[in-house]
């Protein structure tokens, strides 16, 4: 289970053609230089700032220790988030979660991101 977990929201579709080329550029590389990711604990206020009544999403599950490009933790609603400054190479996808938002339009975290963090942090905790 990899232990340095950030997170993408994207797009079923874009994701599927990510696929097909070998890698993902998301809609922000072109435009800002780098792919917003999220921690585990950032998920939903992301979601539910930007993604709202959106149908169609997926949250990639990234393994940061198998991602290519340089990944920088930045400041933005005082808080460090992760971004990716490169195109993302899609094998550091080790899984991808149907990301759907409730009846009143808003995302809550999947069960398996619960799972996935509480996994990674006990496995943290053995390391120590």
């Amino acid at each position: 289970m990899p232990k340095n977990l950030i997170y993408h929201i994207t797009e079923y579709q874009t994701w599927e053609n990510a696929k097909q080329s070998g890698t993902y550029r998301g809609d922000t590389l072109d435009t800002e230089g780098f792919i917003h990711c999220s921690t585990s604990t950032q998920i939903v206020k992301t979601a539910n700032k930007f993604y709202r009544h959106h149908h169609g999403l997926v949250l990639l599950c990234i393994d940061s220790n198998q991602v290519n490009p340089e990944i920088r933790y930045e400041e933005a609603d005082n808080q460090l988030f992760p971004h990716i400054y490169g195109a993302l190479n899609i094998d550091s996808v080790f899984q991808v979660i149907k990301f759907a938002a409730g009846e009143e339009g808003l995302f809550e975290l999947p069960e398996q991101i619960r799972f996935l963090a509480e996994v990674g942090e006990s496995d943290e905790d053995k390391d120590k």
